[in-house]
């Protein structure tokens, strides 16, 4: 498949960006060599080949989903610049 500079600009359209006259030949060509790539890879044979997530096969460790306070307010409280009975102070926002 060939794109030409025509479809070049309306891509460039549709993506909102600005393209010149001269690169619109320019990414013409490296737009067609992607699809040209595209092509190449729809032509594989992937019958019976499985879906992967990843190219290693693993499993991922599942912890239980517990709810917590988080067991250490007193250093979360440390990073505030003003706290008062274990709560942020934070400037009034609202007049």
């Amino acid at each position: 498949m060939s794109i030409d500079k025509e479809t070049v600009g309306k891509i460039a359209r549709l993506a909102r960006i600005k393209v010149t006259e001269d690169d619109k030949e320019v990414l013409a060509g490296e737009l067609t060599n992607i699809l040209t790539m595209i092509e190449e890879l729809n032509a594989v044979d992937t019958k019976g080949v499985e879906p992967m997530t990843s190219v290693v096969q693993m499993q991922l460790h599942e912890r239980a989903d517990e709810v917590t306070d988080g067991g250490i307010p007193e250093k979360i409280l440390k990073n505030a610049p003003e706290e008062t009975a274990g709560f942020f102070v934070v400037p009034k926002v609202v007049e």
